[in-house]
């Protein structure tokens, strides 16, 4: 399926002012807490690498970071793919009573985040769970809300979000495409 551009919602440079103000915000509210941060992947990681390094410049402490992946606990794991990939996670030991920021690109039906909090639930009993996501596209089909929200736009149901990001597509951007009818 070929996807058409109906509009770039971030360039470069408004990816990168957004992640460094997310990890501010996440600062501010988590105040005096240790927060780990745990990227989901594929996008969700460089996101926590970036928001990371932006938290040690800001503090001169690097939070623990962690790397998630919820393809075992997807609800549509069947329809998604035979063999699904099954990718590294590797999250920090000991998370028990820890603030952790559960970080991903688009919040969209809910039903990633719901697999991820399953996946987390796995490692420890977490003092707090808050989400940040890079752009909230509406939709949902489960009650699910994040916590730091870079931007929030409402979309048609034949719209896609893509976060491109320059650790894995070679640029920084956000582009709103349109499905073919």
């Amino acid at each position: 399926m070929t996807l058409k551009l109906s509009y770039q919602l971030m360039k470069a440079g408004d990816v990168e002012t957004t992640l460094k103000r997310l990890a501010q915000d996440i600062l501010e509210k988590n105040a005096g807490r240790e927060v780990v941060l745990v990227g989901i992947h594929r996008r969700g990681v460089p996101m926590a690498q970036r928001m990371a390094a932006s938290i040690a410049a800001l503090t001169g402490k690097e939070p623990s970071l962690g790397v998630l992946d919820i393809n075992l606990y997807r609800d549509d794991l069947t329809r998604v793919a035979f063999q699904p990939v099954v990718r590294r996670t590797d999250v920090p030991p000991n998370i028990d009573d820890k603030d952790v920021i559960l970080i991903d690109d688009v919040l969209y039906t809910g039903r990633t985040i719901r697999a991820a909090l399953d996946a987390l639930c796995d490692f420890g009993r977490m003092h707090s769970i808050q989400l940040c996501v890079m752009v909230d596209r509406g939709h949902r089909e489960l009650p699910i809300e994040a916590n730091f929200i870079g931007r929030k736009i409402g979309t048609k149901d034949n719209e896609v979000v893509e976060v491109k990001l320059k650790e894995i597509d070679g640029e920084d951007a956000i582009y709103v495409m349109e499905k073919p009818e």
